[in-house]
């Protein structure tokens, strides 16, 4: 595909601020909606999450990642039998209105069952919307990663992406100044009819790339993949390159746990009252996403296009070297504010983008099947190494400080994976680029 450019022969200003090409405009503006509306529905629910998930007791906190692992474990397979059997459209759209009916059900719980029954249904809940939230996004990555190439989703992830972490800003605003007037079990409400939208954009968006499509090609919103229910599993173990895949979401998971656990120990010491806890939460998305979201616009896709893949994805094992080393020394409070935002700043911006480009070049049913089992499953089992290891280094007397310093050798091996992600994925998409046109 080559760059169009206005009559005057210049390139327009979304071409030269973030490479967008006019032709591309339609689908990436769709795309970008789509994006954000899953995440506006998602951080609506997370802070109203991770409050219910102190109210049920911090120490209990490793026992609800257990129960989201037994969650995932039973959803993947469920998943994976769809996709084999039913087109996009409709595993999609299934996966969806499942997660809307679930939403509709716990709000009719929290207004409707006895205040003694609450704690049980924030644990359910609290292990419900983890499992939303990576099943949501995975699919909505699978999704883009059949429908743009590995060139186009170099130079247009970054912008999709922002459409998430505007998303993502918006749920938190809605969440923060909503809270107090309507209650929490009301912005259950407003997220499902979010998560309808979106699911319209990704009709939207199948439409577009369809009619892109040359007319002798088969539509791939129409196409079933085929296979087994089990071919997730069996593909990522098959595959050095979706095996290296694993291994990053395992370490990046452990450290993610880790600093989970701690944010959530100084909030229940420092804060109280569970509508200023989840205002708290609110308030660190917000800064977190509104730092992310410039980053995404102007400088993501460049990033990838210049220094590619490889090196973007090294950014967030490389900030956890630093940020881990340095809470280590000076393990306060405001070190592990300062951590947690830079982390998850780096991780939006640029890890995760190219995270997601790994997948443009693999067969469809890599996309949708690995891509959920890495996404969901091996996503939470690393939850449960993290979890369970700060348990044990905290029995074993470790402060902020000690558990730390156990990080940063998990990161530096982290570092050294992604780069080797980073070459194995040239190759492939060498060979995508080399493919002639079916």
């Amino acid at each position: 595909m080559t760059a169009t450019t206005p009559a005057s022969g210049r390139p327009s200003v979304l071409q030269t601020l973030a490479g967008i090409r006019r032709e591309e405009r339609t689908v990436l503006a769709l795309s970008a909606l789509y994006f954000f509306l899953i995440m506006a529905s998602y951080f609506i629910l997370r802070p109203i999450r991770d409050q219910m998930g102190i109210a049920g007791g911090v120490r209990n906190l490793a026992w609800l990642f257990s129960g989201t692992l037994v969650a995932m474990l039973m959803v993947s397979p469920l998943f994976s039998a769809m996709v084999s059997r039913w087109p996009r459209r409709r595993f999609v759209a299934w996966s969806y209105r499942a997660l809307m009916l679930c939403l509709l059900v716990f709000y009719l719980c929290l207004v409707g069952l006895p205040e003694s029954n609450q704690v049980w249904i924030g644990r359910a809940f609290f292990v419900w919307v983890s499992v939303f939230n990576l099943f949501a996004v995975s699919l909505f990555w699978a999704v883009m990663a059949d429908v743009f190439k590995s060139e186009s989703s170099r130079r247009l992830y970054g912008v999709i992406a922002a459409g998430g972490t505007l998303g993502a800003l918006t749920g938190g605003v809605v969440t923060t100044v909503l809270v107090d007037a309507v209650g929490a079990p009301a912005l259950l409400l407003v997220s499902m009819a979010m998560l309808e939208l979106a699911l319209w954009c990704m009709f939207a968006v199948t439409r577009n790339a369809d009619r892109r499509n040359d007319a002798t090609r088969p539509q791939k919103g129409e196409e079933i993949i085929g296979g087994s229910a089990i071919d997730g599993f069996r593909l990522a173990m098959r595959s050095p390159y979706l095996l290296g895949m694993c291994g990053y979401m395992l370490l990046y998971t452990i450290g993610s746990t880790f600093l989970y656990f701690l944010q959530a120990q100084i909030v229940h010491n420092s804060i109280d009252g569970a509508a200023a806890q989840t205002a708290y939460f609110a308030n660190v998305d917000i800064w977190v996403n509104s730092l992310t979201l410039v980053l995404q616009v102007f400088l993501t896709g460049r990033l990838m296009a210049r220094i590619g893949v490889g090196l973007t994805l090294a950014a967030l094992p490389l900030v956890s070297i630093i940020g881990f080393a340095a809470l280590g020394l000076v393990p306060v409070l405001v070190a592990v504010v300062v951590f947690t935002v830079a982390r998850r700043v780096t991780n939006f911006a640029f890890s995760r983008p190219a995270r997601e480009a790994l997948f443009v070049p693999l067969s469809r049913s890599e996309k949708y099947k690995a891509k959920n089992l890495i996404d969901t499953v091996v996503y939470r089992v690393g939850d449960q190494i993290g979890a369970w290891t700060n348990s044990v280094l905290i029995w074993l007397g470790l402060g902020i400080g000690g558990i730390a310093l156990s990080a940063v050798p998990l990161a530096v091996a982290w570092l050294g994976l992604s780069l080797w992600l980073g070459r194995r994925y040239r190759r492939l998409q060498s060979a995508e680029e080399a493919r002639p046109v079916a």
